[in-house]
């Protein structure tokens, strides 16, 4: 019996579930989430456009640990409109990657650009 083809994360997930079921213990397998705050911080973008009021991220390379900030920062603050810009937005996220800075900001619904911001971010 494999861990994929059942839904579990890992063979020991597995053995609890099957120890569970031979045990008569109805459950449900990560059917809940909870949100929670990981540490206060504070974030600031690197520019503020006008009149838009447009926030403009430069990123150069962006690692995994400003990936997961730039998450929690959307989560937390979803009127934030919070853009990228970067030097290489075709960059993949690691060596062997198949995603790159941009498809991974398209994925998350951040707006990016390449190199120069485009015009239409200053305007309302």
């Amino acid at each position: 019996m494999s861990k994929k083809s059942h839904g579990f994360r890992s063979n020991l997930e597995l053995r609890v579930a099957a120890d569970l079921h031979k045990k008569g213990i109805k459950y449900d397998y990560e059917e809940e989430s909870f949100g929670y705050v990981v540490k206060e911080k504070t974030y600031t973008p690197d520019f503020k456009l006008y009149p838009s009021e447009v926030f403009v991220e430069v990123k150069g390379r962006f690692m995994p640990i400003e990936r997961s900030k730039h998450l929690y920062i959307k989560k937390q603050h979803p009127k934030l409109d919070l853009r990228f810009l970067f030097s290489n937005a075709q960059q993949k996220l690691y060596k062997g990657s198949k995603t790159t800075y941009a498809v991974w900001c398209e994925k998350h619904g951040f707006k990016w650009a390449e190199r120069v911001i485009p015009k239409g971010w200053s305007r309302k």
